[in-house]
């Protein structure tokens, strides 16, 4: 999920715990106080009616599904609605709550709450740790999470491909245009790099100008027909428009590399910046994957630029 898809994701559940707490209190003062109840808390399908499960049946986004915390709550909020409407039935006909009911809905609900948490402070965490500027995922997170992808690659599961992606001459758009437009230019190219890649692909920002981008399950072959779109598209995009009334075009640089389940990660992450570096000196608006040739110095081959010609 992207960092704006997880921003929208954080505001849904916290107004759907808020949700689930004041109906919870409503619960509670009906039978304490022996209140008319809700019809809709005793039928049958109360737990997909109630705003709370509305949201998670309807209005969650798709990325959140297979998560799972949020698998977790479905049986969780299932059975508070089925205790609640027990006890309801029981208010409404003047029979006593007996004390293992009362405190099974207390210990499902706070069940159900630690999960709520549970996610809010995942996505929090990922949120803090993001790039303000781009959206991008910050730093922090990429040497453990590809480190993961390299564990499954060394378990022949799937393997995983690195790119590293770099906006060629920000400088001079600075220079000319100011910060600010390299800025947007910045935000731009995050945004349209990640409408293009999978869902499951994700975009680092490393530093300055330059992202790295993971892209799990797939080979060095298949990741470089894929940059190879997204390299083709990059320079027709208008990121900014000036105070002209011009559009402002961008190009990228990319180098790509097999995250090499025989070697440590950084050194993976060192390989697909020499290719980087590669593509920028011999021209930039190019993509490099590397080869042994790059650390001897000797001239590369351009497969890719073939690839995406053809």
């Amino acid at each position: 999920m992207g960092i704006a898809g997880l921003r929208t994701t954080l505001q849904q559940l916290q107004q759907a715990t808020h949700d689930h707490a004041e109906w919870h209190e409503n619960l509670i003062r009906t039978i304490v106080c022996g209140l008319p109840c809700d019809p809709g808390d005793v039928a049958e399908n109360a737990h997909h009616n109630c705003r709370f499960g509305q949201w998670y049946y309807a209005e969650a986004s798709a990325d959140l599904r297979p998560q799972k915390l949020f698998a977790a709550m479905e049986a969780e909020h299932e059975c508070t609605h089925e205790i609640a409407a027990r006890m309801l039935r029981k208010a409404a006909d003047g029979m006593p709550i007996v004390r293992d009911e009362y405190d099974a809905l207390v210990a499902v609900s706070a069940r159900l709450r630690l999960e709520l948490d549970s996610l809010r402070h995942e996505i929090q965490d990922i949120l803090r740790s993001s790039d303000a500027l781009t959206g991008a995922y910050g730093r922090g997170q990429l040497l453990s999470e590809l480190r993961e992808w390299r564990d499954l690659a060394k378990r022949d599961v799937q393997p995983c491909c690195i790119v590293f992606m770099d906006l060629d001459n920000l400088k001079e758009i600075n220079d000319t245009h100011g910060h600010t437009v390299g800025d947007q230019i910045l935000a731009g190219a995050v945004r349209y790099v990640t409408e293009h890649l999978r869902p499951y692909d994700k975009v680092f920002r490393y530093g300055g100008d330059e992202f790295l981008i993971s892209l799990p399950g797939i080979d060095l072959r298949n990741a470089e027909h894929l940059i190879g779109r997204i390299r083709e598209g990059f320079g027709r995009v208008p990121f900014v428009v000036s105070a002209a009334g011009n559009p402002i075009h961008a190009t990228a640089s990319f180098g790509l590399a097999l995250l090499d389940a025989d070697v440590c990660v950084e050194e993976s992450i060192d390989r697909a910046d020499r290719a980087l570096l590669s593509a920028k000196a011999t021209g930039r608006d190019r993509a490099v994957s590397w080869n042994p040739a790059i650390a001897t110095g000797t001239m590369l081959k351009w497969n890719l630029d073939d690839d995406v010609a053809g």
